[in-house]
């Protein structure tokens, strides 16, 4: 019997023998080296790494995605807050028209001055790529009085003064009342500098400003029947 078990033992350890050799046979001393460096950086940390392949995100960018979350919302709020490009307005001389008679009343007051209409839409792309162009011409001739017409806003008035196109340009100034009339994108934006330096000259007019179209410039006139006539056209 006590033969058996020592054979049994021999057995035994020259089967560790064998499989540790021959597990130094296939890995060098170096690969076993590192390979029981990993195991030991991933034991040291392995309830971190287990759960960070679970989704777990670490503290310090955990804190760095919450700062980055809250920069993009303030830039948020800051562009809703924001005007509109059509609400953005050069200076003084820029105005915007709601009405009808807020359009008369401003042809009325503006004098001697030369007028420039802008009737524009919303939705237009050619309007929006005219805008900041047309802002800085403002800005260039503050002498001349420019008037934003929202063309949704203002539908009857716009079909009376027969502007069908977008963007479309009126020109006005005292008795002699509409000059010139086109649609101007802002490829052919020279046609509006060409317009200004035709009609902007210093001349002294007579008389009070002329008639726009079917809009009559009286003031003493009910406003309620100016509205019903232009929406015949």
């Amino acid at each position: 019997m006590a033969d058996v078990v020592r054979l049994s033992s021999l057995r035994f350890s020259s089967s560790l023998t064998t499989s540790s050799s021959s597990r130094h046979a296939l890995c060098p001393p170096q690969k076993l080296h590192k390979r029981s460096d990993s195991s030991a950086n991933c034991s040291s940390g392995g309830g971190a790494g287990g759960v960070a392949g679970l989704g777990f995100v670490p503290r310090k960018r955990f804190a760095s995605l919450k700062l980055v979350a809250l920069l993009q919302a303030h830039a948020t709020v800051t562009e809703t807050n924001q005007p509109k490009w059509w609400e953005r307005n050069a200076g003084p001389n820029m105005v915007d028209i709601h009405s009808t008679q807020e359009f008369l009343s401003a042809l009325s007051q503006a004098g001697d001055r030369l007028v420039i209409v802008e009737f524009y839409g919303t939705w237009c792309a050619s309007c929006k790529a005219l805008f900041p162009k047309l802002c800085r011409t403002a800005q260039e001739h503050p002498e001349i009085l420019f008037l934003k017409v929202n063309f949704d806003e203002n539908k009857p008035m716009c079909k009376s003064l027969s502007v069908k196109v977008l963007p479309y340009f009126h020109f006005y100034r005292g008795a002699d009342g509409q000059l010139e009339s086109f649609s101007c994108s802002l490829a052919k934006f020279q046609k509006i500098r060409d317009a200004i330096q035709m009609h902007n000259t210093e001349r002294c007019s007579i008389g009070p400003p002329k008639g726009v179209g079917d809009l009559v410039l009286e003031a003493a006139s009910p406003w309620k029947d100016k509205s019903a006539g232009a929406t015949s056209t």
